[in-house]
């Protein structure tokens, strides 16, 4: 179940979940999905065995995660809070991040509503720069980070600063997807910032996965 207003599960969502499955996870694994929405990744997460805390900023995705999560007869713990406040402390073998990583052509004012699920400042990385900052200080030994994102908001950094905080890091995946309609609606000015060529009309998805070594 979806609320207005809040993100519904998208190619972004189930490039993630892909990677998710993938990845081996110790049994009982604590897993952290941070800007949960729907809980769509939380769940999937919780399928695997895992005991799952899912983060949300807003009050109705976090309303919708812990209705979906008690429809589905899983254990997942949701808290609101933002980003990674709601679990100061505490650390995981697991976290998921599906961040909001669209430039907006915004003059840096911070996004409001429905916005906040994708909108991240004028170069993407008003949240995914929090995430790399933050996130590696919540992972355990051995522990992982995975993160989807767009091209169009520099996978490279991310990279680069999760392995200055001492990640093994790399992008592990990606696909080219047609453009959204939040992209359609600023494509101009995306190709007038070069973030889109002349010829280009999809956008790639990546999922970089930072491991902390043992």
């Amino acid at each position: 179940m979806v609320l207005p207003g809040v993100y519904a599960p998208q190619e972004d969502t189930e490039l993630l979940a892909g990677v998710l499955c993938d990845e081996p996870l110790p049994p009982g694994a604590a897993v952290l999905d941070v800007g949960t929405g729907s809980g769509a990744l939380a769940l999937r997460a919780a399928r695997l065995g895992a005991r799952v805390t899912a983060v949300d900023v807003s009050r109705r995705a976090v309303y919708a995660a812990r209705l979906n999560a008690r429809r589905a007869g899983l254990p997942v713990r949701v808290r609101r809070g933002n980003l990674f406040e709601p679990v100061r402390g505490e650390s995981f073998d697991l976290i998921l991040a599906n961040p909001p990583y669209v430039p907006a052509p915004d003059g840096g004012a911070r996004p409001r509503g429905a916005a906040r699920a994708w909108d991240a400042g004028p170069d993407g990385r008003l949240i995914l720069d929090r995430i790399c900052r933050e996130g590696p200080a919540l992972l355990r030994p051995g522990g992982v980070l995975l993160i989807v994102q767009s091209a169009l908001s520099d996978p490279g950094r991310t990279v680069g600063l999760l392995r200055e905080a001492g990640l093994k890091a790399a992008v592990i995946r990606r696909r080219r997807i047609s453009l959204g309609p939040v992209l359609r609606g600023r494509e101009r000015w995306l190709r007038q910032r070069g973030l889109l060529s002349p010829e280009e009309n999809k956008e790639e998805l990546v999922v970089v996965r930072a491991e902390l070594p043992v």
